[in-house]
This record gives structure tokens, sequence and C-alpha cells, in this order.
């Protein structure tokens, strides 16, 4: 065997996961939520969007784990060189996303629980048990402890998936595949509906900084630095999982659902058990448990992912808005992460508690704020990994900057629109 090429391999190997933890972030919502909403609702119609969105939004996500290898800092500190209004205007973007997405993945999650179990626990003490599960993962294993769990979730989740996709493709009708779904956005579905499945597809933006700094927490499990060109290839392992299983799940909703003219509910007690009724009814009851299991995993590594991910860039954004911060102090979570991670389930269990509305209306305002702010942080993103603070060998090449502008043209003149459609 060459013995460069094992040594690249083992080097791979070794710093693989932070792209997984990515992807599980990436996997939850967006995919069987909005994905399954828009093969549900317009059969293939969406498969061009999600293509496009993956397209224009990758820059943005790999410059996280470049930034991070390349400089040994998160892109928190990147945002820092930018100034502080960026590490404030990031600041706030969290908290706002944090509370939503937390409480909409964990209030899934109690639904579909209780319906594995037939059981009807109430609704907020379901979601903060399956949150304190979460925290208790991440006290106990930190972060080898959510890599080795994420890596057990996503396994189960792509089986099952699949599996599910495989048993209902020879029911697929491509009679509906476009590239741009011109006539039906606006009468089968609203405008909203395209910027919110973009918004989260494959996830929001703000997601990148978390990536850098898993990859630098993996560096202080594993004891070695990550190169430029593994934390490339583990983010691109992680990227193109997730494109695949989108379109799995489009794929899947416009077989089962809209071939079968399937309105799915907005109530989130009635959506999340109908998604595992209906591949049941269509593709057999022996797929309840296989259906059943890829809708959980699904959702609770996204749960278990964003558990630790949002209280990571909280201590990581207010130690940089108190001061510089010494580059080797990043891997490191203290109080302020302890606390947000208690803090946060706190919040979102308030919220469980006096929830009566929409789980589609919820998701459509978190995934519509990740669209219109993913201009600006893939900005910031950019300016980061273009700075001088990245060896300019690991800066991106030419064509990765041009289709980064094309991406934030596009994603902020449609931004624009829509904000300029709502005050007429």
């Amino acid at each position: 065997m060459n013995e460069p090429a094992a040594r690249s391999r083992s080097s791979f190997w070794r710093s693989f996961g932070p792209g997984l933890i990515w992807a599980a972030t990436s996997i939850g919502v967006s995919h069987l939520v909005q994905s399954t909403r828009a093969g549900a609702e317009a059969g293939f119609a969406f498969v061009g969007v999600i293509v496009f969105a993956l397209v224009l939004k990758y820059p943005f996500f790999e410059y996280g784990a470049r930034y991070a290898a390349a400089t040994r800092r998160s892109l928190v500190e990147g945002y820092r060189d930018i100034g502080r209004w960026a590490l404030w205007l990031f600041l706030a973007i969290t908290l706002v996303t944090a509370i939503i997405s937390l409480a909409a993945l964990a209030m899934f999650m109690a639904f579909l629980t209780r319906y594995a179990f037939g059981a009807e626990w109430p609704l907020a003490a379901t979601g903060a048990v399956l949150m304190g599960a979460c925290v208790g993962v991440l006290a106990v294993g930190r972060f080898r402890g959510l890599d080795i769990t994420i890596k057990i979730l996503l396994a189960m989740l792509v089986v099952s998936t699949v599996a599910t996709a495989l048993v209902a493709a020879p029911r697929a009708d491509l009679s509906t595949l476009a590239l741009w779904p011109g006539d039906v956005v606006g009468t089968v579905v609203p405008f909203a509906f395209l910027l919110a499945l973009i918004g989260w597809m494959p996830s929001p933006v703000d997601v990148a900084v978390w990536s850098s700094l898993w990859t630098l927490a993996k560096d202080k499990t594993t004891g070695a630095r990550t190169s430029v060109a593994d934390a490339k290839r583990d983010f691109l392992v992680g990227f193109v999982g997730t494109g695949i299983l989108a379109l799995i799940f489009v794929s899947v909703g416009a077989t089962v659902l809209f071939q079968a003219d399937v309105t799915l509910s907005a109530a989130g007690a009635v959506f999340s058990t109908q998604l595992v009724d209906m591949y049941s009814t269509t593709l057999g009851s022996w797929s309840r448990p296989i259906v059943l299991v890829a809708a959980m995993a699904t959702i609770f590594s996204s749960l278990l992912a964003v558990t630790d991910g949002f209280p990571r860039a909280i201590e990581r954004t207010l130690a940089n808005l108190r001061g510089h911060v010494a580059a080797d102090t990043v891997t490191r979570v203290g109080r302020v992460y302890w606390w947000s991670m208690i803090a946060l389930p706190v919040v979102a269990f308030f919220i469980l508690l006096g929830f009566s509305g929409s789980l589609t209306a919820m998701v459509d305002f978190a995934t519509t704020v990740a669209f219109l702010t993913a201009p600006i942080l893939g900005y910031f993103n950019l300016r980061a990994v273009t700075s001088e603070a990245v060896p300019p060998e690991h800066r991106p090449g030419r064509g990765m900057v041009t289709l980064s502008w094309v991406g934030l043209v596009l994603l902020g003149g449609t931004g624009l629109a829509y904000l300029v459609s709502l005050v007429r």
C-alpha cells in the first residue's frame, strides 16, 4: 500500500465527524418537514429549487470548516475581525433562532415519541424529557458523546429512509419534475413557502459557525490537527449526504402523499403522525416501524446537535464581545455554554407549555428568518475566509468566490423582493 495515501486516509478518518454533526443539524426539520411538504404539495416540482439552494449556499457552509482548519480559530473570531457590530448581529440572530428551533424540534420529537409509545403524555413534559436527554448525553460524553451518538443516529436514519424510498420508488410519477416551479408558486403554494424551503435547505447559514467550532472540538478530542483538505472532505461527505436525503424526502412525499392527494395538517400532533400513517397505509403496515425509526432518528439527531451548537456559538460570541480571547481557548466550553444549555431548553419548555398554534407556521417563521439573514451571514463568512487571517494557499479560489457572490446577489435580491411585497 502506498504509504502517503495510507497516512492521508488515516488522518481523514481521525478527523471524520464534524461534517456528520453538521449534516444531522441540517437533516431535521428542513428534510422531514419542509422537503416532505414540498413533495406532498407539488410533487417533484421543487427538486430544482432544492438543488439551486444547495449549490448557492454550499460555499458559505464550506467556509466554516475551511476557516477553522486553516487558522485554528472559529468563524466567531472572523466575525470579530469584521467588527463588534457583526458579533452583535450574529448573537441577535442566534438568540432568536435558537429558541424557535429548539422548541420546534422538541415539539416534533415529543409528538413522535407519544405516537411511538401510544401514550398521551403532556406535550411540554415529553419535550422537557427529550431535551434533558440531549443535555445528559452532552454532559456525560461531551463532544465525543455527541460525535458517537450522531453517527449511530445517522446510520439508522440513512438505512430506514433509503429503505422507505426504495419501496416507494416504483410508484413515482416524474411528470411534475421541474427546474423551477413557476406554475406552482403563487397558486398551489405561496411564495413564502419557497423562501422557507430555501431558508433551511439544507440548514441556516449560521450553522457554518458551529461547523468551525466542531472542527476545533474534534481536534481537541483526537489530539491531532485537522488539515484543510481533510476538513473540506469531511464537510463534503456530510453536505452531499444531506442533499441526497433532501431529494429522497421530496420523492417520498411526492410518491406517497402527492399522488394520494393528501393535504398535510398544520397542527403538530396531526402532522407528525400523518406522515407515518400515510406511508404505512400506502406501502403496507410492515413499513410503519421503518418509517417511524427514520422520522425519530431524523428529528432527535437534529435536536441533539442544536442543543450543543447554539450554546457553543453563544459562549464564543460573548467571549469575543468581552474582549480579544486567546486562540488556545477556542475549544474550551465553560459556564456560559452550560448555562445556555440549561436556559434555552427552559425557555423552549415554556413555549411548549403554552403552545396551541401551528407547527408548520412556527417552522415557516424560523426558516424565513434564516432565508432573510442568509446573505448577511454568507457575506461575513466570505469576508472571514478571504481575510489576512487565512493563509493565501487556503483561501477559496476564484470559482468559489464567484459562486459566493452569485449566491449573495440572488439570495439577497429574492429576500429584498419578498420584503417589498410585504409593504405593498
